[in-house]
């Protein structure tokens, strides 16, 4: 039997700015290009195919997909499908720890990273 693939929240760490209720919803990750570039550093990006004019975009990484909405800028959070978790969870703990990102278990609500 397949596993199901584990989906995770890419979101911007809470500070305590953004916690004293001056904010609204979550901290965003940066800018789309400054998004993609930190991604891109992690060995994430897309697969070269056109754009489908969905507004979204998948970035491909080592064992996940992480999809990012494009109309929205700057980028308020990623979804995160994980092929592999032996592979993706050592990188996107490093992603995480260097950016000062989290994220969450969709199931679960847990946040970590």
């Amino acid at each position: 039997m397949a596993r199901r693939k584990r989906q995770l929240v890419l979101m911007g760490a809470v500070t305590a700015e953004s916690s004293s209720g001056g904010g609204s919803g979550m901290p965003p990750l940066g800018s789309l290009k400054e998004v993609f570039k930190i991604l891109a550093d992690f060995n994430t990006c897309t697969d070269g195919s056109p754009d489908k004019g969905t507004g979204t975009r998948l970035l491909h990484g080592p064992g996940y997909v992480i999809e990012v909405a494009t109309a929205l800028d700057p980028v308020s959070q990623g979804i995160i499908t994980i092929n592999d978790e032996d592979i993706a969870l050592p990188v996107l703990f490093r992603l995480c720890r260097s950016v000062g990102w989290r994220m969450m278990d969709m199931e679960s609500g847990r946040t970590f990273g």
